[in-house]
């Protein structure tokens, strides 16, 4: 172990340099290299056939390494909703990778699975949902919810939509997917939705499209519509699809009026709160979410407002029996009656082996508090709110929504793909990193504002920078 300690001081060491010089503005937001060119200036061959990746060599591979990174801790970083996670949630994850304990069975990892448990409870309750009970399988059945941490938003999706399969055809998993299911959403649902459809064996003739407004907004009064539709082609819908909010603008769909729609149908609702959920912390913002506690399921990503390293999203369900009978499994050397002093949780997911992920939001708000989390997400929602007000009083820029949480989307002048080349260009100097989306048919810069210094120094700066540019300096 005398390596160990030596490496592990080297790693700490860069790693608080990198942040003082990303926090600082030393370093570019991002390079990107040819990958060709990327992977001979990492010098990755001599230790694959020699070894000897410690001490000095490590140093040094690692300074290439860090360089070579996108710096998520620069102030200019406004690209994407993935965390500038706090060290604690870092530090979490190394523990969880010297451990090595997959937890998804209760004996092999005693500790993370107590903390998921705890995690998943504490979520649980700031959706407005009953908590699973301190002793597993007790208490009354459907009386609580359920829920299970996993590797990311597109697979708690995936989970939370093989529950309501399960539950509108509970015989799938013996006689197969029935050929009239479909899913309602709205065109601005992430990505993984569609995915699933397919994943589901449903594909995409399955996926009808909610009516929205001009912000992407789903609109309640032609559900209906949409019901008598679906139906009229023969098929059942097995979920509706909300977002709390979305990943382009992040507007919230109105979940009470929605969900007053859902139990008059017998339709299960689904929210994907990815981004969005942890509005549920503010409370100047949880009403942006009102009606949750309406929902079937709920996905709430860690690692984006949570300042969590990744993964660690969370798939949570009104009634823990959706999620307990959502997958059907043999395998002798697993499943069997054993004395079972916890809960074992790898009946609830896709996956078999499972990071301790509850132990990186712990970690977190361990450190911060559920206080100092709420805080971080009113903070970055105003600056965005701010950034907004800012743009708005610009004769040369505007914004096509207002905004609700730390996504703020704009334009510069009349121009729609000239954004698209800005950004190619702003990533290829290393002035700034931000995205773009497209709303109505016109593209618009998009910023996300997750840094915890981000903010007016940043975005005045940036539209100086287009501005030069249109005056070609």
């Amino acid at each position: 172990m005398v390596d160990f300690k030596q490496d592990a001081g080297i790693l700490v060491r860069l790693l608080e340099q990198y942040h003082e010089e990303s926090r600082e503005k030393q370093q570019p937001v991002l390079q990107l290299p040819r990958l060709a060119e990327l992977i001979a200036h990492l010098d990755l061959d001599p230790f694959v056939a020699n070894g000897g990746l410690t001490g000095a060599a490590l140093e040094a591979f690692l300074h290439r390494y860090l360089g070579a990174t996108t710096r998520l801790h620069h102030p200019a970083y406004f690209a994407h909703q993935v965390a500038v996670p706090h060290y604690a949630g870092s530090l979490a994850a190394m523990v969880d990778g010297f451990t090595n304990n997959p937890m998804a069975i209760y004996e092999m990892g005693p500790a993370a699975a107590a903390i998921e448990y705890f995690i998943v409870n504490w979520m649980l309750e700031k959706a407005g949902w009953v908590p699973m009970p301190p002793v597993p399988g007790e208490g009354i059945p459907g009386s609580h919810g359920g829920g299970v941490l996993t590797h990311g938003g597109s697979l708690a999706n995936l989970t939370a939509l093989i529950a309501a399969r399960t539950r509108i055809a509970p015989d799938v998993w013996e006689t197969g997917v029935p050929d009239d299911l479909a899913i309602l959403a709205p065109a601005q649902a992430h990505y993984s939705i569609a995915r699933a459809a397919g994943i589901l064996g449903l594909g995409q003739r399955a996926l009808y499209p909610l009516e929205v407004d001009a912000a992407g907004v789903v609109r309640p009064d032609r559900l209906p519509a949409v019901l008598q539709r679906l139906c009229a082609d023969g098929r059942r819908p097995m979920a509706l699809v909300a977002n709390g909010c979305s990943t382009a603008v992040g507007r919230y769909d109105p979940l009470r009026e929605i969900a007053a729609f859902c139990r008059e149908h017998g339709i299960w609702l689904h929210v994907d709160g990815a981004h969005g959920a942890s509005a549920l912390l503010s409370r100047r913002r949880r009403a942006l979410l009102a009606g949750i506690e309406l929902a079937d399921s709920l996905i709430w990503d860690a690692h984006k407002m949570l300042r969590t390293a990744p993964l660690c999203a969370a798939v949570l369900v009104r009634d823990h029996r959706d999620l307990e009978g959502a997958f059907h499994q043999e395998a002798s050397y697993l499943f069997h009656a054993k004395r079972q002093p916890g809960v074992d949780l790898i009946h609830r997911t896709v996956e078999c082996t499972k990071a301790a992920l509850g132990l990186r939001l712990f970690m977190v708000l361990g450190a911060l508090g559920e206080r100092g989390l709420a805080d971080y997400v009113d903070r970055q929602s105003d600056r965005a709110l701010e950034a907004y007000r800012y743009f708005e009083s610009q004769p040369d820029f505007s914004c096509p929504v207002a905004p609700q949480s730390n996504i703020l989307c704009f334009a510069y002048r009349d121009w729609n793909e000239e954004h698209l080349r800005m950004r190619d260009q702003m990533i290829a100097d290393g002035t700034f990193y931000l995205s773009t989306t497209q709303l109505n048919g016109r593209w618009y810069l998009r910023l996300v504002f997750m840094h915890p210094m981000s903010g007016m120094n940043e975005v005045e700066a940036l539209a100086n920078r287009l501005r030069e540019a249109e005056r070609g300096q």
